[in-house]
């Protein structure tokens, strides 16, 4: 997938979940403020073992696949 097919599905998931306002609001927020994506990730799941992570991720696929 290249960067234009993935910045389109990005926002037409968005759009989706969020409505158009929602989402040009979270785009604003996204350009004004400075964002670090490797620490907001090693920050998001830094009291989580591998093995729990791997346990919510196993758990979140079973999910989507019964709702699909």
């Amino acid at each position: 997938m290249n960067d234009t097919v993935l910045s389109q599905n990005a926002i037409t998931c968005l759009i989706q979940n969020f409505g158009v306002v929602q989402t040009e609001r979270f785009i604003s927020l996204i350009i004004k403020e400075p964002f670090d994506y490797t620490k907001w990730q090693k920050d998001l799941y830094s009291d989580m073992t591998v093995d729990g992570l791997f346990n919510a991720a196993s758990n979140w696929k079973q999910t989507a696949v019964a709702t699909e």
